[in-house]
C-alpha cells in the first residue's frame, strides 16, 4: 500500500480540527511503508508488528489511542478536506447519535473520480438487505466501540457491514449531508480481488444477525461464482444459469424461510425483466 499510503496520511494530515490521536497500524510491510512513516514521527504514531489481520490491527490500535469519537481508515482511501470538523459538529449537535456518517466517492488509483458510493439515509431494517454505509465516512463514539465488542476478529471482509450492524441495535445513527471520504477501487484491492470470500463473509453476517439472506446477495455470489469478473469494472451479466444458482444457494441458506426466498427471487425477476435491468447487487 505504499504507493497510495503518503495520499492516505496527508488527508489526515491536513484536516482542518487539529485535535486527532493518529496511529498507523502496519502489519510489517517490506514495500517501503517504514521509511514513509518516520517522515511524519512526530505529527503521528505507527506500530508495525504482525498482526492477525485487519480487524486484530484495528482493534489494537483502538486501545493506544485515546479520544471520544473513533474512526478508521485504510491505507488507500482519504479524507475530504473538513470531514473531522464537520462529523465532531454532527455529534455535538446531535449528543444521542453512537454513530455519524456521510456520504463516500468512490475513486481509481490515480484519484480520478468514478462515482458515489450508494449511501441511504439511516434505516436499520434496510441493513438487512445492503450495507448503505461508506467505511470510510463512518465514525463512531469510542464508547459505542467498546460497548459493542469492538471489530469481530472472525471477519475479514464485511468487517464493517458486521460493525454497522451490531451498533445500530443499540445505538442512534446520524447522516450528515456531506462528502466526508473516498473509497479507493481497483482490481488489485482486497474486495475486488476476493469476490467470493467476501459474499460468504457477507453472509455469515446476515445469518447471524437477520438469520435471513436476501435474494440480491445470493444473486451478486451466484454471479461472481458462475462468471468470475468483480461486479465494478466488469458488470456481470444476468443468465438463468445465475438466477438458477442464485436460488439454490437461497434455498440452502435459509432452510427456515424458503416461501419468503422464493417470493423475493420471483418478485426481483419480474422487476428485472420489466426494465430490462440486472438484478445484481454489490454488498459492502
Amino acid at each position: 500500500m505504499a504507493q497510495f499510503l503518503e495520499a492516505t496520511i496527508e488527508s489526515v494530515l491536513s484536516q482542518s480540527y487539529p485535535h486527532i490521536d493518529y496511529i498507523v497500524m502496519d502489519g510489517g510491510s517490506n514495500d517501503g511503508t517504514l521509511s514513509l512513516l518516520k517522515k511524519y514521527e512526530g505529527r503521528l504514531r505507527y506500530l508495525s508488528q504482525p498482526d492477525k489481520g485487519q480487524c486484530d490491527a484495528i482493534n489494537r490500535g483502538f486501545d493506544l489511542t485515546k479520544g471520544s469519537i473513533f474512526a478508521f481508515l485504510n491505507a488507500d482511501d482519504l479524507y475530504c478536506p473538513g470531514a473531522i470538523e464537520t462529523v465532531v459538529r454532527a455529534f455535538a449537535e446531535n449528543p444521542e447519535a453512537g454513530v455519524v456518517y456521510g456520504d463516500g466517492d468512490h475513486i481509481d488509483e490515480a484519484g480520478a473520480m468514478l462515482g458515489p458510493y450508494p449511501t441511504w439515509d439511516f434505516d436499520p431494517a434496510l441493513l438487512g438487505q445492503r450495507c448503505f454505509i461508506c467505511q470510510p465516512a463512518g465514525f463512531m463514539r469510542s464508547k459505542v466501540f467498546v460497548d459493542i465488542g469492538k471489530m469481530n476478529q472472525d471477519l475479514h471482509f464485511a468487517l464493517d457491514y458486521d460493525l454497522w450492524i451490531r451498533a445500530s441495535k443499540e445505538y442512534d445513527f446520524h447522516r450528515v449531508p456531506a462528502t466526508l471520504a473516498q473509497s479507493r477501487m481497483y482490481r488489485a484491492n482486497k474486495t475486488l480481488r476476493n469476490r467470493i470470500t467476501t459474499f460468504r463473509d457477507t453472509v455469515r453476517v446476515l445469518k447471524r444477525h437477520f438469520e435471513y439472506v436476501p435474494y440480491d446477495t445470493t444473486y451478486g455470489y451466484a454471479g461472481v461464482i458462475v462468471d468470475r469478473r468483480d461486479g465494478f469494472f466488469e458488470p456481470i451479466p444476468p443468465s438463468s444459469t445465475i438466477y438458477l444458482l442464485a436460488v439454490v444457494l437461497g434455498l440452502y441458506e435459509n432452510p427456515t424461510q424458503p416461501i419468503r426466498f422464493l417470493r423475493e427471487a420471483v418478485q426481483h425477476t419480474r422487476l428485472a425483466s420489466l426494465f430490462n435491468d440486472d438484478p445484481k447487487h454489490t454488498p459492502c
